[in-house]
């Protein structure tokens, strides 16, 4: 690799810190939450936080993000190093961290079925709270990060619109209403039953309907048609959220 140019002063400008952020969702007990730990230091010593920390100089920002959520939640390395984690954006406004000009990358991922985390590194604790209007969180979040949760979960949302991704957080054998209650979980909006099931059913490969499959769904009338997840992993047309909904 090539060395600096002659003459090149790497002091000539003032220097700053990278960090990673995660904003990681999952769908438990019907409702969407977010991980988040509780910093055991200062600054915002005792807030809610996104998992995150500096990135080293001798690793990339993806790999810091994978070693600071291994670090701070206690989640499995399996499980981390399985995570398929999205870069959302980059969070650079000078007066973000009260300690130093810091900038940070941020990553998302929304995943089914991850197991419970528990506090580690500078976290005193970790866990999954509920997000939205039931958020359990006292208080805003340390830092931005309220700011990157809110864009960590439209991308989420979008993500629903174009991919098959919800299928993910059903059973294997599934009903359209539980296909359903996904996206009404993640967009925070209800849809209408009818024009739900139309347009599942219109968009190629996103389910496919197991023959002679029935389950009662607790009301009086007939049971529902299960339905497995189909090979499509993107969806043409796309199932866009309700007029009127922010995207």
């Amino acid at each position: 690799m090539e060395g600096a140019p002659e003459g090149y002063d790497k002091y000539a400008f003032e220097p700053f810190a990278v960090t990673v952020d995660l904003a990681v969702f999952t769908i438990r007990t019907g409702r969407l939450h977010a991980l988040l730990v509780q910093r055991g230091e200062p600054p915002f010593q005792g807030r809610w936080a996104l998992p995150g920390g500096f990135v080293r100089p001798d690793e990339s920002a993806g790999d810091a993000a994978r070693r600071e959520l291994a670090e701070e939640t206690g989640l499995p390395e399996n499980t981390v190093t399985a995570l398929h984690l999205e870069q959302l954006r980059t969070y650079s406004d000078p007066a973000r961290d009260p300690r130093m000009r810091v900038v940070s990358v941020a990553y998302t991922a929304f995943v089914p079925d991850l197991p419970e985390p528990r506090g580690g590194g500078d976290a005193a604790r970790a866990d999954w709270l509920p997000y939205g209007a039931s958020s359990a969180a006292p208080g805003p979040l340390a830092f931005d990060h309220d700011t990157i949760l809110a864009d960590a979960h439209e991308r989420v949302g979008g993500k629903l619109e174009y991919t098959s991704l919800a299928t993910a957080f059903c059973p294997p054998e599934f009903t359209l209403g539980e296909l359903q209650q996904v996206y009404e979980t993640v967009w925070g909006t209800a849809l209408d039953r009818p024009n739900f099931r139309r347009k599942v059913l219109a968009a190629p490969g996103f389910v496919e309907q197991i023959p002679d499959a029935w389950r009662l769904t607790g009301g009086r009338g007939k049971p529902a048609a299960l339905y497995r997840a189909g090979p499509a992993t993107t969806l043409h047309p796309p199932f866009l959220r309700p007029e009127g909904h922010p995207r």
